[in-house]
C-alpha cells in the first residue's frame, strides 16, 4: 500500500507540472487555462491528502509499537 501511494503522489505531482504549463497566464480565468487551474487546485489537494495519509499512518505504526 505503501508503494501505492508514493505512485499516486508522484503522479499528482506530474499532473500539477504539466497543468502548469499549460496556465495561459495573461488570462488564466479563460477557456483552456480555467480547466488547467482547476485541475491544479485538485491535484495539489490530492497531494496534500496523500501526505497527510502517509504521516497518519506512520503514527499509527509508532502507536502499535508502544
Amino acid at each position: 500500500m505503501k508503494i501505492a501511494i508514493y505512485i499516486i503522489l508522484a503522479l499528482s505531482i506530474a499532473l500539477l507540472a504539466f497543468n502548469l504549463t499549460n496556465i495561459n497566464y495573461e488570462a488564466p480565468f479563460e477557456g483552456n487555462s480555467l480547466i488547467a487551474a482547476i485541475c491544479v487546485m485538485a491535484c495539489a489537494c490530492a497531494a496534500v491528502l496523500l501526505i497527510i495519509l502517509l504521516i497518519s499512518r506512520k503514527i499509527a505504526e509508532k502507536n502499535k509499537r508502544v
